[in-house]
């Protein structure tokens, strides 16, 4: 392998590395998540939207006990009716189901608020219907001031529905769609024929991921407080696991936001985040590794406070983040205010997000910060992958046909770098022999320049190895961010890999082992460990075709040290991926035994040395490199008299 080669290596790998550490949060990371969350409810905030947030927190705590103590969740809620509302008590909630072909709503009469979403094309690890959340850990609600100057949330209050049909569950499919409205009334006033009431109306559709979701403030005035300018939204959950990895989904589920100009932003994957959003936002997604809830404004949401609340990866209770948000929406007491909202309940599959034309789909990790990436994930993979996928293959056969396709590809630039490989190890005796020549560090300016002058003058370019593996590099890293943020490869086995989105596991264990379990985990992953067998490999054929070498000692142990940290690294990664890189490994040894065949080193040796006997035309960049290196030695020179 030559020296080029080492280093496009050595960068590759410090990036992977260095990515790792910076998704991997550390000790004094997670015991200062577990603080915040502890004291979150007890912190006192003096900005309107924060104090929100907080009443918000300390209601699910609420709720909670309320859950576990059956005397308790008697009680009523909150005594608001002197406010002019009746609230409800927990014992007196009434559940309503909506349902179409892709989920199961529940709606509760309780705040009127969306109980419990289920998808129901889609299971959980372990075969449990796949819910995004449920209200026993969720708090959602219209927040404001009444007349009498006190603070009132719909979560809080009694809904009924608009029509009585005696049904409680109602369902829908195909291209249909079917509304479901509730009211909450003030207390003691006619329902039949009140011209006052806070309406939320649900539209569904039978084979679509979009909810509608209106609300209607109609007749509020004298019963919210005049000064009433903005209304606050709170919207809180808990979000529990629905992968095989709770650590790894756990890295991945966040908060994404987009702001009216379409930017796409979240909060930090890795650690507790809050951020106040001061211009005007588009929609907040609560996202899991593959799945989402999103609550999108038709027109916007005046600013914004969100934030994230980890747990440990050990913990039993399977959650993975508490998301808290905060809206403020403008709201127009002399009328009556309608806001236009929708909720997105599905899969982050590409194809699915990106029809809504709302840059959803900007939430799957395809390295949106760097255009090459992004373009060859979207324009190149995901087409390929889609067209692949037409033809009703196992995924496994599709990630095989999908690497024989880009080794196709990418066969000219594998040419390039062994021919480029071939002419460094015809001039390594020759390069040897000037260093042998020049053996003092003084003399190392008359080595470069005297190698240089090798180079030229035999007609080779010692950067036409690197460029390639650096062509090559956004097309690696591409691939890195696709295989585990591919949708379709959940819960798809091959082999003895049952889920090609997770890790593969053929044998594992429970104690903690020191060391072992922190960095590497608590089970053996096949795919990785063949990986990392077949890199070894092709790191020693490397080696043996490039001969010992003299320059860069140590370099050749650490190439294969590297395979190694690759093993902890691409444990608990992706099969898929894993399997990838093994794929990409074995039909790299084909095709260098295939250019081997074709390349005859002898005729490539001999046109290297009538390369020299013809006249050198020295380049600009190369004179002025000369004049640069002569000046440097002039320096030297002087310096030592």
């Amino acid at each position: 392998m030559s020296k080029n080669n080492i280093i496009g290596l050595v960068i590759i790998v410090g990036l992977l590395i260095g990515y790792s550490l910076w998704m991997t949060p550390s000790k004094e990371e997670m015991a200062a998540s577990k603080r915040k969350s502890d004291s979150i409810s007890q912190i006192q905030r003096t900005d309107s939207l924060e104090a929100a947030m907080a009443e918000m927190v300390k209601k699910a705590i609420a709720d909670s006990v309320a859950k576990t103590n059956p005397v308790e969740s008697t009680v009523v809620v909150s005594d608001t009716t002197s406010s002019g509302f009746s609230s409800v008590a927990v014992k007196d909630e009434k559940f309503y189901t909506l349902e179409s072909d892709l989920m199961k709503l529940k709606i509760s009469s309780r705040g009127g608020m969306i109980w419990s979403v289920q998808l129901k094309d889609y299971q959980t690890f372990d075969t449990l219907p796949l819910v995004l959340f449920k209200g026993d850990s969720s708090v959602f609600g219209f927040e404001f001031n009444t007349e009498d100057l006190r603070t009132l949330n719909t979560a809080d209050l009694m809904f009924v529905p608009v029509t009585t049909t005696g049904k409680d569950s109602i369902r829908v499919s195909g291209k249909d769609s079917v509304q479901f409205a509730l009211r909450v009334y003030p207390g003691k006033v006619d329902t039949a024929n009140s011209k006052s009431y806070i309406e939320y109306v649900y539209t569904l559709k039978g084979n679509n991921y979009m909810v509608g979701y209106k609300v209607n403030f109609v007749g509020m005035k004298g019963y919210i407080a005049q000064n009433t300018r903005d209304m606050s939204l709170l919207w809180s959950t808990t979000l529990l696991q629905q992968e095989k990895s709770l650590k790894t989904e756990q890295t991945q589920s966040t908060i994404h936001y987009m702001d009216l100009a379409g930017e796409v932003d979240y909060l930090s994957e890795t650690k507790d985040e809050k951020e106040r959003l001061s211009t005007a936002v588009k929609w907040v997604s609560f996202k899991q590794q593959f799945f989402s809830a999103t609550l999108i404004a038709s027109d916007k949401f005046e600013s914004a406070d969100i934030e994230t609340v980890g747990y440990s990866d050990m913990n039993t209770d399977r959650k993975v983040k508490t998301m808290n948000s905060a809206f403020i929406l403008p709201y127009t007491m002399e009328n009556d205010q309608t806001y236009d909202l929708n909720w997105y309940f599905g899969p982050n599959k590409y194809k699915v997000l990106r029809q809504y034309k709302m840059n959803l789909e900007r939430q799957i990790p395809l390295g949106w910060s760097f255009f090459l990436m992004q373009w060859i994930n979207r324009f190149a993979v995901i087409p390929v992958f889609n067209w692949l996928e037409s033809f009703d293959m196992n995924y496994g056969i599709i990630i095989l046909i999908l690497t024989i396709l880009l080794k196709i590809v990418l066969f000219p630039i594998a040419w390039k770098t062994y021919i480029s490989s071939a002419k460094m190890r015809i001039l390594k005796p020759e390069i040897e022999e000037i260093g042998l020549k020049f053996p003092k560090k003084d003399d190392a300016m008359k080595k470069q320049q005297a190698t240089m002058a090798l180079y030229k003058k035999a007609g080779v370019n010692p950067m036409a190895g690197c460029v390639p593996m650096l062509l090559q590099f956004p097309i690696l890293i591409a691939l890195f961010r696709f295989f585990p943020a591919s949708f379709e490869l959940r819960q798809q086995s091959f082999l003895w890999a049952t889920d090609l989105s997770s890790y593969d596991s053929i044998y594992s264990w429970t104690a903690q082992i020191p060391l072992l379990s922190t960095y590497y985990g608590n089970h053996i992953s096949l795919f990785t460990l063949l990986m990392t067998i077949s890199t070894i490999m092709y790191t020693k054929m490397n080696n043996d075709m490039m001969g010992s070498t003299q320059q860069m000692p140590g370099m050749k142990t650490m190439m294969y040290l590297m395979p190694i940290m690759f093993l902890g690294f691409f444990n608990n990664f992706s099969a898929g991926l894993s399997y990838y890189y093994m794929l990409a490994n074995l039909f790299t040894f084909a095709q260098m035994f295939i250019i081997r065949r074709f390349v005859n080193e002898d005729k490539l040796h001999k046109r290297i040395q009538e390369n020299k006997t013809k006249p050198v035309k020295k380049s600009s960049f190369q004179k002025r490199l000369e004049d640069m290196t002569k000046q440097q030695q002039q320096k030297a020179v002087v310096k030592r008299k």
